[in-house]
């Protein structure tokens, strides 16, 4: 009985983290398709247009967020899992739809956003399922926090790898303006989809005990009553925001060839910052992996005040020196690693993905902690806030369109600043006379 109930945690778990790695796939495939309509679309907003697509990805976060936490209470891990890959199936099928209308320029714009939209759907169920499970599975604590980092050492692998099969697959995609060359990536994507709904549903998932209720629970909070909990929804809102808007922003400083740009010459400057931008993703790669093996010893708190501090650094330098002085950097580039010229700046950007690595984890830890009972409602509201992935950006982008790029970097660094003090302060639990049994 034991050895069956220990081989179904680590089915249960493996299949997280390949829900995880699903959750990245998704996202950065907004990355190549928003710059192919910022093409379409070039103008003095060029840059706010590019970001439309990843803005509505992120929004549907905002209305499915808590749908997804009470879907979860009523079906179950699994079957929640389930219904988002079939509305991520459908959400890259619209995408595919837009391709469709090559004369028609804003309607096959507006049925790309919302195919986005419907993705988003899709990734804030997958994100519902997976980080409660991960947490539960391994206990909660440190070891869950474990667990966590883990699996989102394979959302990077998949944030990094993304881009750059993209890129092999359809060769000069940033260079295209039309929603017809990407659609090989999109036939893989709903391939994906549609083998991980075959998979998943021959897979026994039995949600973990700790994580049920039953009729006859009851609610006498919400986790709204907690603290730690709010000022922790508005940390991932920020966290996202800075997580998403840094590269983002990023690709379009190294990759724009005006006197605004990073001076790049314009016959590779599409692919360093392709490159760049997926060197950012491994490096997260490298810090959620390094930090799955101290995670289950060093406290959330403690990881939180590290990174942020680091990242509030490096950030203000990369501003003060500007583009001006250049150094040679590692980039990243599918098999191997180059060597490439880039502003000072961008290397040191690149290297807060070090940083951001281990904040989601973190976050969701020390806001979760000790909610007990409340900790389904609570997720779904969670995932809410990961809006700002969307919001952030989009506004990160408006502000680079009117003040310049290095000038739009105060939006990530006050959003660093408050999630530092989140772990200083912030996410000390102080309704601990709530009962959550």
């Amino acid at each position: 009985m034991s050895n069956s109930k220990q081989n179904g945690s680590i089915i249960a778990i493996i299949t997280m983290m390949f829900l995880y790695a699903m959750i990245s796939f998704v996202t950065n495939l907004a990355a190549p398709i928003g710059v192919i309509w910022k093409s379409a679309f070039d103008g003095d907003s060029a840059n706010t247009v590019g970001m439309l697509g990843n803005a509505m990805n992120f929004l549907a976060y905002l209305f499915m967020g808590i749908p997804a936490g009470k879907m979860l209470s009523k079906v179950g891990y699994k079957k929640t899992a389930l219904i988002g890959i079939g509305i991520g199936f459908l959400g890259v099928l619209t995408q595919f739809c837009s391709g469709l209308f090559a004369d028609a320029k804003i309607t096959g714009f507006v049925i790309y956003l919302l195919g986005a939209f419907i993705s988003g759907f899709c990734v804030c169920m997958l994100n519902t399922v997976v980080n409660p499970m991960l947490n539960l599975l391994g206990g909660g604590g440190n070891r869950g926090n474990q667990l966590n980092m883990i699996g989102g050492t394979l959302n990077s692998l998949a944030g990094t790898l993304t881009p750059l099969f993209v890129g092999a697959l359809i060769g000069q995609v940033t260079k295209s303006t039309s929603m017809v060359d990407v659609n090989p990536v999109l036939y893989i994507a709903m391939a994906v989809f549609a083998g991980a709904f075959i998979i998943l549903s021959f897979i026994p998932i039995q949600d973990p005990e700790i994580g049920k209720t039953d009729a006859n629970t009851v609610f006498e909070h919400s986790p709204w009553a907690f603290r730690h909990f709010v000022l922790g929804v508005a940390a991932i809102f920020v966290y996202v925001g800075v997580e998403v808007g840094i590269p983002g922003t990023l690709i379009y400083f190294l990759s724009d060839t005006k006197a605004n740009g990073a001076g790049l010459p314009p016959e590779t400057a599409t692919a360093i910052a392709g490159s760049v931008a997926a060197t950012y993703w491994f490096l997260m790669l490298v810090g959620r992996f390094s930090a799955g093996f101290i995670a289950d010893k060093v406290s959330s708190r403690t990881l939180m005040i590290c990174a942020t501090s680091i990242a509030m650094l490096l950030i203000v330098i990369a501003m003060l020196l500007g583009k001006d002085t250049t150094v040679s950097m590692p980039v990243f580039t599918g098999s191997s690693f180059n060597m490439v010229v880039v502003p000072i700046c961008a290397l040191l950007l690149v290297l807060v993905g070090l940083c951001t690595s281990v904040m989601w984890a973190c976050i969701f830890n020390l806001a979760t902690e000790g909610l007990g009972k409340y900790t389904a409602s609570a997720s779904g509201i969670f995932m809410m806030m990961v809006v700002g992935g969307g919001l952030i950006p989009l506004f990160q982008n408006f502000i680079a369109d009117q003040a310049g790029y290095l000038t739009s970097y105060l939006v990530p660094l006050l959003g660093v600043a408050y999630m530092c003090f989140y772990a200083v302060i912030g996410s000390k639990n102080v309704n601990k006379n709530i009962p959550v049994d």
